[in-house]
C-alpha cells in the first residue's frame, strides 16, 4: 500500500473469533451473493428478447442492486469494510485522462 494513502473506515464491531460463523461472516456471504446475483441479473437483462420480460428482470435486478448496497452499508457501518482513499493528484490525473477522451469524441463528447 502507498504510504499517502488513508483507509477510510468506521471502528470495528468486535464479533466472536470462532469456528462458527458469526454476523459478519454472515452479512460478507450475503454481500457476495448480492454481489453475484446482480452480475447475473445484468448478463440476463442484455440477453432479455421480450419487453415485459425485461421489465420484470429490470425490476428484481433494481431490488438486488439495493439489497447489495444495504449490505455494503451496514458493514461499512459496523468497520467491517474498508475502504482506499485516493490522491487529490490520481484523482486530477484520471480527470484529464477521461477528459482527453470525452474531447476526442465526435461533437465534444455530446452523444447523439
Amino acid at each position: 500500500m502507498n504510504q499517502n494513502q488513508q483507509k477510510i473506515q468506521n471502528p470495528e464491531t468486535q464479533v466472536p473469533k470462532t469456528p462458527q460463523m458469526n454476523e459478519r461472516d454472515f452479512i460478507n456471504d450475503l454481500l457476495t451473493t448480492e454481489k453475484y446475483m446482480t452480475t447475473a441479473y445484468s448478463v440476463a437483462l442484455h440477453e432479455a428478447s421480450h419487453q415485459q420480460l425485461y421489465q420484470d428482470i429490470m425490476q428484481i435486478f433494481t431490488e438486488t442492486q439495493q439489497c447489495q448496497r444495504d449490505f455494503y452499508d451496514l458493514m461499512f457501518r459496523k468497520g467491517w469494510y474498508a475502504i482506499e482513499a485516493e490522491s487529490q493528484q490520481k484523482l486530477q490525473q484520471s480527470y484529464q485522462q477521461f477528459q482527453g477522451y470525452t474531447n476526442q469524441l465526435p461533437s465534444g463528447g455530446n452523444l447523439q
